[in-house]
């Protein structure tokens, strides 16, 4: 195996990648080697039906290697690219392990520094406020790891042609069983239909299937105008992964997402028109389909409570912090109270003032959210039932 350690001219010492500056510095004597960044490296292949059946992601097993540092023999797991000897802090880039598969075309290096994560978690933590309030003191430095995650990005140009019905609404009277007047919204619905033409850039898809797909949809977007052309000094000081999703699995996702906001534009077109929208159906064509291999960057930790543990990651780019937390029982019982103490007030005002009813559908949206909101409160309910447990 090929592996490759950055040493520092002036005292030997071993550099990493130095978020400020951007380019490889030694720990000891501040020593600054710029990394070159040639964009016209990033490559945009064609998606051929060859690459979609070449370029896959082997079953591969780990392997044990030597440290030239103190010579410790290493395990190092089969899909890592970048790795650090967990006895004299040596930090190694995989060179081989890459030649092994395809190279990355870009990678989007780390713009928040590990000095600031602590920040970030704390200020994160701080925001939750179903949270124990104990939580905040629970994250651990030695804990925290910086990751380059392998994603697959594919650009396409989609024109498609969609059919929906559109919904209008109008307000009609009529006397209860009660003799009073009631207004009810009624709604009238008319087929309609569109064509849609839009150009995807970088629709990413993870490539890694040790992630935790959810939190990492959660963590954010990445900007990647931003992206660098590849080079592995980027990856010194941090771990880095092998893709292990097949290009056409990959492919295979894109499409899902490139015709889910195709969707999501076509009831956009709709409403434009309408008062609501529904059986939304489209047929889309897409031409030009090119891709890319990149990695980009996130932090990821960990920390126990009460037993349970609990992962958390940072985007590396942006800083923005998602992850999983116990619900405190004691604060959500306050929540439903005041909800419930609400609701009284609002009927029995609704009730004192004599409002005439109304009857309103729901909009889609209100469906929607009404439906998410049920999810979320199932969720806590259960987090509160398995903290109650512990307890």
């Amino acid at each position: 195996m090929d592996d490759k350690i950055y040493y520092c001219e002036n005292c030997g010492g071993v550099m990493e990648f130095d978020v400020e500056s951007q380019s490889l510095k030694c720990p000891n004597c501040d020593t600054v080697v710029p990394i070159i960044n040639d964009k016209s490296r990033i490559v945009e292949h064609s998606l051929t039906r060859r690459a979609l059946q070449s370029i896959r992601a082997e079953e591969k097993t780990s392997h044990t290697m030597e440290c030239r540092g103190c010579g410790a023999k290493i395990e190092v797991d089969a899909t890592s690219t970048a790795t650090e000897c967990p006895y004299c802090g040596s930090d190694y880039v995989l060179a081989g392990k890459q030649e092994d598969a395809i190279l990355p075309d870009g990678v989007l290096p780390f713009q928040v520094d590990k000095n600031r994560v602590g920040e970030l978690f704390r200020r994160w933590m701080k925001g939750r406020w179903l949270a124990p309030g104990e939580l905040k003191h629970l994250y651990q430095k030695d804990r925290l790891q910086g990751i380059y995650i392998p994603y697959w990005t594919f650009d396409a140009k989609a024109a498609a042609r969609y059919t929906a019905m559109g919904g209008r609404h109008r307000t009609v009277t009529r006397r209860g069983a009660d003799g009073k007047e009631v207004r009810e919204v009624v709604t009238d619905w008319y087929p309609t239909s569109g064509n849609l033409h839009h150009f995807f850039d970088d629709i990413l898809v993870c490539a890694s299937d040790k992630m935790e797909s959810g939190l990492l949809r959660r963590v954010g977007s990445y900007g990647t105008q931003q992206m660098a052309s590849y080079t592995p000094e980027y990856l010194s000081g941090y771990g880095a992964e092998c893709y292990t999703v097949d290009l056409n699995q990959a492919h295979r996702q894109a499409l899902r997402n490139m015709e889910s906001e195709l969707e999501s534009m076509a009831r956009s077109d709709v409403l434009r028109r309408y008062d609501e929208v529904m059986d939304v159906r489209v047929s889309a064509d897409f031409r030009e389909e090119t891709y890319k291999h990149v990695l980009l960057p996130v932090y990821t930790t960990a920390y126990t409570y009460k037993g349970k543990r609990y992962h958390v990651l940072i985007n590396g780019q942006s800083g923005k912090v998602e992850g999983d937390y116990p619900k405190s029982p004691v604060r959500l019982a306050g929540i439903v109270l005041a909800v419930v103490i609400l609701l009284a007030l609002l009927y029995w005002f609704s009730e004192g003032s004599g409002m005439q009813a109304e009857t309103l559908p729901l909009s889609e949206t209100e469906q929607t959210l009404e439906t998410e909101a049920e999810g979320v409160w199932e969720e806590i309910w259960a987090d509160a039932e398995l903290e109650s447990n512990h307890n």
